[in-house]
């Protein structure tokens, strides 16, 4: 009784439904739609703000006690140090990763240490920095002495903190862009063993940083231009989404789970009752009988890389090479401030963008803004104002997640981007380390270092003279010279 009650209870609803979309109007259809599941998605949004909100509040505490210093790096002028020097210092600051349990996980709000490497152009003026936690200072400059040992380093003050953090302001203006990759993670950039080329017998590193510093010398006063690449150690999990890529683009098979069926296949048994039937059918037919897995020999291939063109087996290549190196999470984000009276963005943003290009392999991968400024369509002013807002915060807090989505480049990719000029690159106003102070050798005597020591004064010479009344005297003079 039960079940038929409640089949013609069914039966009565979906012919409401039913007749009430066949007799109302779309928008008395979209209206009600609103109403009666519009809460589902209101749900789903607190939800998301909530956990969003929590996850922000987790960090918080656990970074709120993180002391940053920030670095000013000067190498010496004469640097003949390739971007391989670079490369091996990011290979050094990848000691930085911890792997965290699960209660420092998802309870602590722990959260990976990361770096901030920096160029600025303060009127021209060009500086190379690295902003690290106070807990990584010793580590980075580890990694840098070790590729540098002339290099000077010394501990500044961060020069974000006199620029305005609203917008719009009464005195500066700024353009701002987080910068992304075209086609993911799996494919590479171009990098500096790119730009090589030889000449007689000497091969020459064709500098990608000479157009990159060339475009922040052109910054006038009053004008700045800040450049900042984040990395973050992350684990090698990254390598495998790549491998996964790598074998879709060759069409190599993948292993399923064996069934029933599979095993039947397998089995001698059926195999010979399979071979005596085609026997069976030749002789009927008076053909020639050849088994499947012979005529299937040459087209049940492993992956279809041999037939690929030479350009997509280059890019294979080159995706293999980029897992073969160490990874870091990364985010690129510039800034472009400048007093209102002297605003031209066009005098560097156009340039780093530019200089950005360099990277980009047409048939791989490219650099390319993600997230900036601008904004169109409705609400345009209010938004544009919070996105600088946003972008000037992100900056200055040396912050990853907000902005544009990160993206992983291996230390290979990031050295080429980010790099000392080599001696050969002629950009004015770049500082320059001019020496490096030495530690004193092992085993030398300190008795009388510690303390200045008085100038060593010469003896007296002593003298005989005679009186008026005729005695004898003695005298001392000083020596002169």
């Amino acid at each position: 009784m039960n079940a038929v009650f409640m089949s013609i209870n069914l039966t009565d609803i979906v012919g409401s439904v039913t007749n009430y979309f066949l007799t109302s109007s779309p928008l008395e259809i979209v209206i009600t739609l609103i109403f009666t599941l519009g809460w589902l998605a209101l749900v789903k949004l607190l939800i998301y703000v909530g956990l969003h909100f929590l996850e922000e509040l987790r960090e918080h505490r656990y970074t709120h006690n993180w002391e940053w210093v920030l670095l000013a790096i000067d190498v010496p002028a004469l640097n003949v140090q390739t971007p391989k020097a670079v490369e091996q210092l990011f290979t050094h600051l990848a000691g930085a990763f911890e792997s965290p349990n699960i209660a420092e996980k998802y309870y602590s709000g722990y959260k990976q240490r990361w770096f901030s490497f920096e160029i600025i152009s303060i009127e021209g003026y060009i500086q190379f920095l690295v902003s690290t936690e106070v807990a990584f200072r010793d580590l980075v400059e580890a990694a840098v002495y070790a590729q540098y040992p002339e290099a000077a380093i010394t501990e500044v003050e961060d020069y974000v903190a006199e620029a305005p953090n609203m917008y719009p302001n009464e005195t500066h203006d700024i353009w701002a862009a987080d910068f992304g990759l075209s086609e993911g993670d799996a494919f590479p950039i171009r990098t500096y063993r790119d730009f090589e080329h030889s000449i007689a017998k000497d091969t020459v590193l064709k500098d990608p940083m000479g157009t990159f510093l060339e475009s922040f010398s052109r910054i006038g006063p009053g004008e700045q231009m800040w450049f900042q690449i984040l990395v973050e150690p992350i684990n090698n999990h990254w390598k495998e989404k790549v491998i996964e890529k790598v074998k879709d683009l060759i069409g190599e098979k993948k292993e399923h789970g064996k069934n029933v069926f599979d095993w039947l296949n397998d089995n001698p048994l059926t195999e010979e009752i399979r071979h005596g039937i085609g026997e069976m059918g030749a002789q009927f037919t008076g053909g020639e009988y050849v088994p499947a897995e012979a005529s299937h020999e040459e087209k049940d291939e492993p992956n279809k890389l041999r037939y690929m063109t030479p350009g997509n087996v280059k890019i294979i290549e080159t995706m293999e090479e980029k897992i073969a190196k160490i990874g870091f999470k990364t985010k690129i984000r510039t800034v472009y401030l400048a007093r209102k009276e002297v605003f031209r963005p066009e005098r560097g943003v156009q340039a780093v963008i530019g200089a950005m290009e360099q990277y980009s392999i047409p048939s791989a991968n490219s650099i390319l803004l993600s997230f900036t400024v601008k904004t169109s369509y409705w609400l345009k002013r209010q938004r544009t104002a919070w996105r600088k807002r946003l972008l000037m915060q992100a900056y200055k807090k040396r912050k990853i997640k907000p902005g544009g989505k990160p993206f992983i480049l291996n230390i290979e990719e990031l050295a080429t981007v980010w790099h000392f000029p080599m001696s050969h690159v002629k950009t004015p106003l770049v500082q320059k380390a001019e020496g490096k102070r030495a530690e004193p050798p092992p085993g030398l005597p300190v008795e009388g270092i510690m303390a200045p020591m008085e100038e060593k004064k010469p003896a007296p010479k002593r003298f005989e003279f005679k009186t008026d009344a005729g005695d004898v005297g003695y005298g001392e003079v000083e020596r002169f010279g």
